[in-house]
């Protein structure tokens, strides 16, 4: 692989690959703000420049180019040597910080992107200490420019990475410039909004705080913010995100980079999809249904002993009901882990349990843009659920596999079939008339996170936990295995259908439970055959590498 020396360090670079990029791949900071790996190379912001010094092919000698040179659009070759930390080089970044912030508002105090704002980092890092501007500053209003967008245009540094991401991405073509000079600004085209399905990524691309999302506007300082990995729950695309939240309450989902799945985006689908984690309707204690038809929902303060009495009640009328079949119903919400440890439950119970898939929602059909796959189908696992129940029942010589929906309701109506454990977790209503019917004369065990009309008739409800409450793994459209972390703690009394189910095994095996472990749960899963996937194949997020403060602590 090819060199160059940069800033005193040797660097190696890719064919045709840019100086900054370079540089960023040896994680060495250029100060940049309209460059973005995705984007086309416009060097209009200037503070990337660099003293750029080439080989003589004849000499053998250095040559200088004369003048400074956007490190962004200047190819790497063999043998250059660049500076961005001369002295040249330094008083072009301090210049830039200088126009930059001539009509900036000085908001940092009430902007929402302060903490993760390029402009302070590098006005702190490149900048100079005090500004010499003493004339009025440019006003300019604030713009309502989409259903989740806000721009603010006085803080608008004009790198125009939204304008390209519209232009070169999307290619939707909302956004365009208007204007010249200091009285440049990015607004919308009249009468079309920035409404496209990825249309939020401008708000991750902005490097400043122009564009912002309505939803998180003054909702929590980033620097509280905790981040964690995790996948899309709501769609089967497997794209990589970041859960950010603080004190058990989730704030935004933001893309996290793969290259392989999903690069730096997100659809707004997926963005604002998570608000039913935190629904005032979330079904947050087990209840059971009494004989005269109320429902006795256990109280609070008794958490421990609200799960024991239902387990119990649980237990007791599955032994009851010895002579009847038990039918258990696998939302494509659920994650592999998940799956496990109810089918384990399942077989437990009754080695000829009839197993089926719930309903797959459908919205349209799969749609590409610039290589990106917005997926029509509405739930993460679906195959994941498969592949694991059908490997677990091939195990017990059961051919036929899970059962999908349509078959399972039809199975379901038996009168062989006499109690039946459903799973929801969907985001949204899921529930068919022809289950409800099928269900009914039977003894039925709903765990879920949001009422609907099985857990309406169910003679026992447990509450469940989210994909962002618990860790495990999906297996997108793609057929691509990736985990995630818990994000959150599982909010009031819900648990996960994993640990459901591992609690419910222990007690009829008379012996502790244990906690739920999604690495161990995966080692269990690879031994299966079909299933080594789990401990040779699985993605799993890289570790989070420590950043250390440039600011100096003092303690008072």
């Amino acid at each position: 692989m090819s060199e160059l020396t940069l800033n005193g360090r040797k660097i190696s670079f890719k064919p045709g690959q840019s100086i900054l990029a370079a540089a960023l791949d040896a994680q060495i900071e250029v100060p940049h703000y309209c460059y973005h790996p995705s984007l086309s190379v416009v060097a209009n912001c200037r503070i990337c420049l660099g003293e750029v010094w080439i080989p003589n092919a004849k000499t053998g000698k250095l040559d200088l180019i004369p003048k400074l040179v956007p490190t962004c659009q200047q190819a790497a070759s063999e043998g250059m040597v660049v500076y961005t930390d001369s002295p040249k080089a330094v008083e072009n970044q301090k210049a830039v910080m200088e126009y930059l912030l001539i009509n900036h508002p000085v908001d940092c105090a009430v902007c929402d992107q302060a903490g993760e704002c390029t402009l302070q980092d590098y006005s702190y890092e490149y900048g100079r200490g005090a500004s010499r501007f003493e004339e009025a500053k440019n006003k300019k209003a604030k713009k309502d420019v989409g259903p989740n967008i806000l721009l603010y245009s006085d803080r608008c540094i004009m790198c125009t990475r939204c304008v390209r991401f519209t232009s070169e991405v999307t290619q939707t073509h909302e956004l365009m410039i208007d204007g010249r000079g200091s009285h440049e600004s990015i607004d919308i085209f009249p009468g079309m909004p920035l409404d496209n399905e990825l249309a939020s990524n401008v708000i991750d691309l902005c490097p400043v705080g122009a564009l912002l999302d309505k939803d998180f506007l003054f909702q929590q300082r980033v620097w509280f913010l905790k981040k964690t990995a995790s996948i899309d729950g709501i769609t089967s695309s497997g794209d990589n995100l970041s859960a950010e939240h603080n004190e058990g309450r989730i704030y935004r989902l933001k893309p996290r980079f793969n290259a392989d799945v999903n690069k730096w985006w997100i659809t707004d689908e997926v963005r604002y999809g998570w608000k039913f984690v935190h629904a005032e309707a979330r079904i947050s204690l087990p209840s059971i249904k009494r004989a005269d038809g109320t429902r006795e929902e256990f109280s609070k303060l008794d958490p421990r002993g609200a799960f024991d009495t239902t387990y119990a009640h649980i237990n007791a009328s599955l032994q009851a009901l010895v002579k009847k079949r038990l039918a258990l119903l696998l939302s494509p919400m659920l994650s592999c882990e998940d799956t496990f440890s109810l089918v384990r439950l399942a077989l437990s119970i009754d080695p000829n349990a009839t197993i089926g898939l719930g309903p797959v929602p459908i919205v349209g059909a799969d749609k590409t843009i610039s290589g990106f796959v917005i997926r029509a189908e509405k739930a993460p696992n679906a195959r994941g659920v498969r592949r694991v129940a059908n490997a677990m029942l091939a195990a017990k010589g059961n051919t036929t596999g899970i059962l999908e929906f349509a078959n399972f309701e039809r199975e379901v109506a038996s009168a062989a079939i006499g109690a039946v454990l459903t799973t929801g977790n969907y985001p949204s209503a899921w529930t068919t008339p022809a289950l409800v019917a099928a269900l009914a004369g039977k003894f039925v065990i709903a765990i879920d996170t949001l009422p609907n009309a099985i857990t309406a008739i169910a003679d026992v409800v447990l509450p469940s936990a989210t994909w962002l409450e618990k860790s495990g793994s999906f297996e997108s459209a793609t057929g691509r295995l990736q985990s995630f972390d818990q994000a959150i703690e599982p909010i009031e009394f819900s648990r996960s259908e994993a640990q459901i189910g591992m609690d419910l095994a222990a007690l009829r095996a008379s012996v502790p439970a244990q906690k739920f472990n999604a690495d161990g749960v995966r080692k269990e899963l690879a031994k299966y055959a079909g299933l080594d996937a789990f401990s040779t194949a699985l993605h799993q997020p890289p570790p989070r590498a420590p950043v250390d403060s440039d600011m100096v602590l003092v303690e008072l």
